[in-house]
């Protein structure tokens, strides 16, 4: 999330809309009314490279057998048609204080796409999807302080919500200015190694792959996200919420769903992210949660009405993520004057006391322990 959110803020150049309300964007929920999900084939996995503006993402989170987490992103992002950048993207977490994260990224040089959109390719750097569709390759010497060597393999369906994933931005919502989508492999097993300074880490494990793409002036789209990722023995969940600013109406989308082994279980739209509590953050005035609630509500394909809830303290935060401070200072003062812009991640994956998914599928309840990964993302008010 981070690169995308700092894309964000270096795509801002300073303007802000003007209050169209949420007449002006049609959210995703619109088409699962009548289609909750749709599952994913290969042609839903194409890069779509956009001539305008837009950023777009593929993001591996991993979660190995030995407790490590890290997540891998390729970038494609692309300013007003003038200026296109890619950039890949590593990060390593410490869960031992004394140490810091991993943190690697890299503009990437002579980036192109396989005929079929479906590889990503530039120097030193290969994202490669199989040809059955089930498999991606992921391959980076582009910093020798974490040379990336990893298959992700979908054991569940991958699921857009909806038909198409996406939800709309514009007064004539037929000929849309704007675009947001995403994609899930939630369940997936993982294997190969990154390498650095201490040598070789071994990720073999679970993973969730999320394909993202925001087809628009981007800090436009969003003032608020909230991302969960659950990996357990049996099932794993997925949540994306962003909140639009004023401009829209502050409309609310949330796209999620519950996998396990060879099956979507439901996914779509009736889901919800709660800051159950805030201790708030001293140094910027954001409401930094310390507990919270998911929730996911939806039906399984032989009708049974199905929810969930992961609910819990989050402990101490994993990292927290200045945006700005990597942006350069002119755009900074200009982002800052004139868009009330501050955007801070927070990351968290509670150890001490590991969070549980409830599950309950038409008379039957479920409860699993597992590992969360999950983010809160402020940018403007």
């Amino acid at each position: 999330m981070f690169k995308w959110v700092q894309q964000q803020v270096a795509n801002v150049a300073g303007t802000q809309e003007p209050i169209y309300g949420p007449s002006a964007i049609q959210s995703v929920a619109e088409e699962a009314k009548s289609t909750p999900y749709t599952e994913l084939t290969r042609d839903d996995l194409k890069w779509q490279a956009m001539d305008s503006t837009c950023v777009e993402t593929q993001t591996f989170y991993i979660t190995s057998d030995a407790g490590q987490v890290v997540f891998v992103q390729v970038i494609y992002s692309n300013v007003a048609g003038i200026r296109t950048t890619c950039q890949f993207n590593t990060k390593i977490f410490s869960f031992d204080k004394a140490k810091e994260h991993l943190w690697c990224s890299t503009a990437l040089s002579h980036h192109e796409f396989s005929e079929d959109r479906t590889a990503f390719y530039a120097n030193d750097c290969a994202v490669e999807l199989s040809e059955d569709g089930t498999t991606f390759t992921i391959k980076s010497m582009t910093d020798d302080r974490a040379i990336v060597n990893l298959i992700i393999k979908r054991v569940a369906p991958g699921f857009q919500v909806g038909k198409t994933g996406k939800t709309l931005f514009g007064t004539d919502l037929k000929n849309p200015w704007g675009s947001m989508r995403h994609a899930f492999w939630p369940r997936c097993a993982a294997e190969g190694t990154i390498t650095t300074k201490d040598g070789p880490i071994d990720f073999k494990g679970k993973a969730l792959f999320v394909m993202a793409l925001q087809g628009m002036k981007p800090h436009h789209a969003a003032a608020r996200w909230n991302f969960c990722n659950f990996q357990g023995p049996n099932h794993s969940v997925v949540l994306m919420e962003f909140t639009t600013p004023p401009s829209y109406g502050s409309t609310v989308v949330n796209v999620g769903g519950i996998v396990k082994d060879g099956e979507v279980i439901f996914a779509g739209s009736s889901n919800a992210a709660t800051h159950l509590e805030v201790k708030g953050d001293s140094e910027n005035d954001w409401p930094e949660p310390s507990k919270i609630r998911y929730t996911w509500k939806g039906t399984t394909k032989d009708g049974k009405p199905a929810e969930a809830t992961i609910e819990g303290a989050l402990e101490d935060r994993l990292d927290r993520i200045d945006v700005m401070a990597e942006v350069p200072g002119f755009v900074k003062s200009i982002v800052q004057a004139a868009a009330g812009t501050k955007p801070y991640i927070y990351q968290y994956s509670p150890h001490a006391k590991k969070l549980s998914l409830k599950l309950k599928i038409g008379d039957q309840e479920i409860t699993e322990e597992g590992e969360l990964f999950s983010e809160a993302t402020f940018i403007s008010e």
